[in-house]
């Protein structure tokens, strides 16, 4: 799994199980962190042409092989079923009908020589669907304890049944904002919300940014980096504030956002990196009657990659892994591209 906010590859090794119900164990899980050269390239790829965008395919489907034989290698893993991989977004705008993640070629499976599964996100949207999120599958199947499942990634989204439907969004954006402005201080984050908590915000900025229209929307309805860029980032560049200031306003906004999403007396699981931000955690607790629930940091840190481990388990099985009542899609259905060794 690599997300939005670059922080690295995320590698789960999962064993799953079901009598009555589905059950799994994270055996081995580590992530390795993006170098300045890769972490740049992914940063700026959804601005390269069709064909540059080709060439980094192929060389990120290699440099993702060699980094998953690694891992099988040093934690030595044997009889695998198969390999699940998300790939990295780089270009998400579901109303044009486009979702790109790379690093899925079938290279990856002649590299490893191993089943691979992957590609989850195409199939959905051309179903109609947003092709996002695809975690809520495993929200229900495997966290179906709690009311709601929070993850806080490079956006916040959120996972819930309600009228016997799982109902998932896209809430704010949060790591893939705060980590910018925090590398414009020579840090890759604000760690434990410290800048954030030492500044005063901006109420002005404040009041802006949550009248975006997004957050009117109604579900479904997801989030990619091109809508931070293009609508989001311009407006705090008009306020002139010094990033110190900037974070500590969005961490108030990312706060004030998912409190908005949540229900009195309401156990809400929260994961994701972000969750390791106390300032961050402790403001939305401040804002909310529901009961925020960190779990251990296993879960805290791969839940998304042990969840899409859990896509490549269903779609094996042929069993509905994406559900249109999440995405919007016109019928549930089973996502994924197998690869089979040639």
């Amino acid at each position: 799994m690599s997300g939005t906010s670059l922080d690295g590859i995320d590698f789960c090794w999962v064993k799953f199980s079901n009598t009555n119900n589905w059950q799994f164990e994270i055996v081995e899980a580590q992530t390795i962190p993006y170098s300045i050269k890769w972490k740049e390239k992914l940063n700026q790829a959804h601005r390269l042409t069709s064909n540059n965008l080709a060439r980094l395919n192929e060389e990120y489907s290699l440099f993702l092989s060699e980094a998953i034989a690694h891992f099988i290698a040093k934690k030595n893993i044997i009889n695998l079923d198969f390999v699940a991989s998300h790939g990295h977004t780089i270009l998400h705008q579901p109303k044009n009908g486009i979702t790109l993640q790379i690093g899925n070629l079938q290279q990856i499976t002649n590299k490893l020589n191993l089943p691979v599964i992957c590609d989850f996100r195409v199939q959905d949207v051309q179903l109609g669907g947003q092709g996002a999120p695809l975690v809520p599958i495993g929200d229900r199947l495997l966290f179906g304890e709690y009311d709601s499942c929070v993850n806080l990634g490079g956006f916040a989204n959120i996972s819930f049944e309600e009228n016997k439907q799982r109902i998932a969004y896209d809430i704010c954006p949060v790591n893939i904002v705060l980590n910018y402005f925090a590398e414009k201080l020579g840090v890759n984050f604000d760690e434990d919300g410290a800048i954030a908590k030492a500044n005063k915000h901006d109420d002005a900025l404040l009041e802006d940014l949550n009248r975006r229209t997004y957050y009117a929307e109604k579900s479904p309805k997801s989030l990619g980096k091109e809508w931070v860029e293009d609508e989001f980032l311009p407006i705090i560049e008009t306020y002139k504030l010094s990033p110190e200031v900037i974070i500590a306003t969005l961490t108030h906004h990312a706060a004030y956002q998912i409190a908005k999403n949540l229900k009195p007396n309401q156990k809400v699981l929260v994961t994701g990196g972000g969750a390791f931000n106390s300032h961050l955690i402790r403001l939305l607790q401040s804002q909310t009657l529901a009961k925020i629930i960190l779990p251990d940091n296993k879960i805290i840190n791969y839940k998304e990659a042990l969840i899409f481990a859990f896509l490549g388990v269903l779609r094996k099985l042929n069993q509905p892994n994406v559900l249109a009542s999440v995405t919007g899609a016109s019928k549930n259905h089973s996502s994924g591209i197998i690869h089979l060794p040639v």
